[in-house]
């Protein structure tokens, strides 16, 4: 890699998966509080609006990882990792409890005060993701979530008040975390609790749509605030490969790739794509843009494409008689014969990620931020230690990988994979299936000291910021 100094190496975590506090600090209630953990999380995730008054047994993101109330002891443990980069997330309805509120809860925006002043403090740029799969749940119930235009000026309203509070002090912000996950988690993506019997495609594109106008007003808005403030998209990424060289195969991987960077050519290139239009008629969408919008969108785009990359995908334009073969990030997807998979069926593909880059890259011509990037793993702990080869292995060669594309060309702000520190899964909801380089003494149910211990992927992760990446 070009050795330049001002490479963001970091690390990340989401206010959902680690706050906990659920009732403290005035907060509201948010669409994940509303996931239980076990077998029952999918299905509320799945069926919302079946389960919307319905109580479960033990809720992961209420009690988190109690970031909320010792996250100064975790970024003194960050800060001795050496990390220059921090990506945390905001949590919505701790400042606007229901969404809808005209100002802020003020208990609320001091917890961040403090711990933005104390990211600053241990020297990390606080990298901020605005809305973290945390919709206000009175905005998902009551209004129907991010398919109402009203959900627009509700986060705008949000979004402003952290851009006000916080210039000067954070530089690169995130609207929406992964805003291609509303095709396929539409109740975590976009706050939809939808029916049968409706056209979930028309929500779910509707939803986007209103959540790319909101994302083009921040855009504006942040730029005005502060000439310093960077603003850029993210998506799940990860490259669709066909299972076979039949055009058929090549064809399918090109419109599945598309259907990826679907949202990001809007926010990155300030206009729908041109196969748009084909797939909302095929789709039975009808979305109105108006001029206004057009102009906003055009002159609103990011300035970084941010992304996170755990897997590759493959297809096969020829109905499989077993179906999907392999897990993949809530993504369906063929097993590749050619790639190892993670216990929970995850396929482990670092040249992915190589490839991934040069192509986003290539499309949009504006600089990368790897946000996330990660194994998730069962870890244990013995003797007061945690050796996990197998997570500084996937690191390692991911990294090897992001490094190369970096030679090719890419241009790259930096690197926060996932996680800092061990926190709940956003898909499963357990402890157990732990990403982080600081193991937390917690089960599946909740149990557990929240003692904090550097595993073995801390200490090879902090000589690899050390050495710059010279070191892996």
């Amino acid at each position: 890699m070009k050795r330049n100094d001002e490479f963001l190496w970091g690390a990340a975590i989401a206010a959902n998966q680690s706050e906990g506090a659920f009732e403290e600090g005035g907060k509201g209630v948010s669409i994940i509080d509303r996931l239980p953990s076990g077998k029952e999380r999918f299905m509320v995730m799945e069926h919302p609006q079946k389960f919307a008054s319905q109580e479960f047994g033990y809720y992961p993101s209420r009690k988190g990882i109690d970031f909320y109330h010792r996250y100064k002891e975790d970024l003194t443990l960050l800060k001795e990792m050496g990390i220059k980069c921090f990506r945390f997330s905001i949590s919505w309805s701790r400042i606007f409890p229901k969404g809808e509120e005209t100002q802020p809860n003020e208990e609320g925006l001091r917890f961040y005060d403090e711990l933005i002043d104390e990211i600053c403090k241990n020297g990390m740029e606080p990298l901020v993701t605005i809305n973290h799969f945390d919709t206000p749940f009175h905005l998902a119930k009551e209004y129907g979530g991010w398919q109402n235009r009203k959900c627009v000026d509700f986060y705008v309203n949000y979004a402003e008040t952290l851009l006000r509070r916080y210039r000067g002090k954070v530089k690169y912000w995130i609207p929406f975390n992964e805003i291609n996950m509303v095709l396929h988690l539409p109740y975590v993506g976009g706050g939809l609790m939808l029916e049968e019997d409706c056209n979930q495609e028309q929500a779910k594109y509707l939803a986007a749509h209103h959540q790319l106008i909101a994302n083009a007003m921040v855009t504006k808005l942040a730029h005005e605030i502060d000439s310093a403030n960077q603003i850029g998209c993210m998506l799940a990424a990860g490259n669709v490969y066909p299972e076979t060289s039949n055009p058929d195969d090549v064809l399918l991987s090109i419109q599945k790739n598309r259907e990826n960077y679907f949202f990001i050519d809007v926010q990155a290139r300030g206009e729908y794509p041109s196969y748009a239009k084909r797939t909302f008629k095929e789709k039975e969408i009808q979305i109105t843009v108006t001029e206004e919008e057009r102009k906003l969108l055009k002159e609103n785009t990011v300035d970084f494409i941010s992304f996170s990359y755990y897997n590759s995908r493959m297809c096969s334009a020829k109905p499989k008689k077993d179906g999907f073969d392999a897990a993949g990030n809530v993504f369906n997807t063929l097993k590749n014969p050619y790639l190892e998979q993670t216990e929970w069926g995850w396929q482990i593909d670092p040249v992915g990620l190589r490839i991934t880059m040069n192509d986003l890259y290539d499309r949009y011509q504006k600089p990368l931020f790897i946000v996330e990037n990660g194994l998730g793993a069962k870890d244990t702990l013995e003797e007061g230690k945690v050796h996990d080869s197998y997570r500084i292995e996937y690191l390692r060669s991911h990294i090897e990988n992001m490094l190369e594309a970096v030679e090719d060309g890419v241009e790259l702000i930096g690197y926060t994979p996932w996680s800092a520190i061990d926190i709940n899964s956003a898909s499963t909801g357990q402890m157990s299936k732990r990403y982080g380089f600081i193991y937390v003494d917690l089960d599946d149910a909740g149990n557990g000291t929240m003692e904090r211990v550097c595993k073995d992927s801390y200490y090879w992760y902090q000589n690899v910021i050390k050495t710059n990446g010279s070191e892996l």
